[in-house]
């Protein structure tokens, strides 16, 4: 007997229409189309190609074995594990979490093995699980940044490299995420130091993201994602004191999705360059609005916390709901939004 799949979602989020409801947040993955899903699903991001374009984010699915409980890896399009920074990280000093109306704030700090860590003792499994793989890295500096690529993009099996300037929790964290210029310089020496694509994953906390998109784009970019976290705060009244130990954290959740779509069509429409939409991404509707906007693959985040099988589950809908409206291929879709003016996605 077919097992039923339970709407599952954080404390404090309630479905669109206010109401509990009995629907299904996630499709069961087993309803995934094998022998056409395949072909309909595969995306391209200049250099990067993947079987399909749902990812899990940086920062929310720890190394993957956390998940092997939950999850059928071989269904992701890919998996970006916790960023890597030269040498090993603490991170910041608790509490580092809180929950927020639809959302939740962070302020880990990139707490992480460091990438001799990540080479000996992560690596080697996450290769193992039959999806790509995308290294996510933060540097100090620019030479930091050229280092650690080097360094990866001489082992064979890594898809990409993603590049994290745009954290809001660590000193300095979105230096080159804010100033086009520093963006630029840091894209190119990744993209000069290895032959691995490159994706620059990008800050809101920006008055336009149109540059600095633009500015990874000059750099040789193949790709950009759209959105990190929005800087934000919690606060205990009572004590008089923020209730994360840093003060400041990282808005996520379904908080951030209109702010995430508004930047996707943004960059879309002005910037030719591929975009991974990040935030706040729980149902395949949800999916196919990034899509929509401009963007060619997405990233699962918050929803990994709540849910852990979801993004496996996305994927099956995503096929199924694709086939339900006669679309043979997802890049069909991708980018088709009109706005009122007339203006529209780049393709």
């Amino acid at each position: 007997m077919r097992e039923k799949v339970v709407e599952n979602r954080p404390y404090g989020l309630m479905p669109r229409n206010g109401q509990a409801s009995s629907r299904p947040c996630f499709d069961d993955p087993r309803e995934f189309n094998k022998e056409n899903g395949v072909s309909r699903l595969r995306v391209r991001l200049n250099r990067l190609e993947l079987a399909n374009p749902v990812l899990v984010a940086s920062g929310t699915f720890g190394y993957a074995r956390e998940m092997q409980a939950f999850i059928r890896f071989d269904r992701l399009g890919g998996i970006i594990p916790k960023t890597i920074t030269p040498q090993p990280r603490a991170g910041n000093p608790t509490p580092r979490t809180v929950e927020t109306a639809s959302g939740m704030l962070n302020s880990i700090g990139l707490d992480n093995d460091g990438l001799d860590a990540f080479l000996s003792k992560h690596l080697e499994y996450l290769l193992s699980l039959g999806t790509s793989v995308i290294a996510n890295v933060a540097g100090k500096n620019r030479d930091e940044f050229v280092q650690m690529a080097e360094r990866l993009g001489k082992v064979p099996g890594i898809a990409a490299l993603e590049l994290n300037i745009s954290c809001p929790n660590v000193a300095h964290g979105v230096d080159f995420g804010t100033n086009a210029k520093l963006a630029a310089e840091v894209v190119a020496g990744v993209r000069g130091a290895c032959d691995l694509p490159v994706i620059a994953k990008l800050t809101p906390n920006v008055t336009s993201i149109v540059e600095i998109a633009q500015a990874a784009a000059d750099g040789g970019a193949d790709a950009v994602s759209v959105i990190n976290t929005i800087q934000g705060m919690a606060v205990d009244w009572r004590r008089r004191k923020p209730v994360l130990g840093a003060g400041f954290g990282g808005l996520s959740g379904p908080a951030i999705k209109p702010v995430a779509l508004r930047m996707v069509f943004q960059v879309a429409r002005a910037v030719r360059i591929p975009i991974i939409g990040v935030g706040g991404i729980q149902t395949v509707e949800d999916v196919m609005e990034f899509l929509v906007a401009g963007a060619s693959a997405v990233q699962i985040g918050t929803a990994n916390f709540y849910n852990p099988s979801g993004a496996e589950h996305l994927v099956g809908q995503l096929d199924a709901l694709l086939e339900r409206e006669g679309v043979a291929d997802v890049n069909e879709v991708i980018g088709t939004l009109r706005f009122p003016d007339g203006t529209g996605c780049l393709r």
